[in-house]
């Protein structure tokens, strides 16, 4: 999949959302660890720790666009970075600001930690 020149590497909280309300294809990927997950997420979630990226990138469909999240947005941008080093040919995006700005700006039932 060829990336679009008007396309971004970040997404909104509110963004989004409206794209999971919509039923659109994304995988939602937290990078955090285990108990960051237990503790908090975003119920569509797949958990796949920054760290076991590369070793699990074939569970990640390319032809469906990846969101990848963690608490404040820099683990996430480093996933996007890692799919690109690593040759992906997806849409990947980091959810800019993370667990907390999906908390604040979406759902508050969602603990920000």
């Amino acid at each position: 999949m060829a990336e679009n020149s008007g396309f971004s590497d970040e997404i909104s909280p509110t963004e989004l959302k409206n794209l999971l309300d919509k039923r659109a294809e994304i995988q939602l990927i937290d990078v955090r660890q285990p108990e960051e997950y237990r503790f908090a997420r975003i119920p569509q979630a797949k958990l796949i720790p920054l760290d076991q990226l590369l070793d699990r990138i074939t569970e990640l469909d390319p032809n469906r666009e990846v969101v990848f999240y963690c608490k404040m947005g820099r683990r996430s941008k480093k996933a996007v970075e890692m799919l690109k080093a690593a040759g992906y040919k997806g849409k990947a995006r980091s959810l800019r600001g993370g667990i907390t700005a999906w908390s604040n700006e979406v759902d508050p039932k969602v603990s920000k930690y």
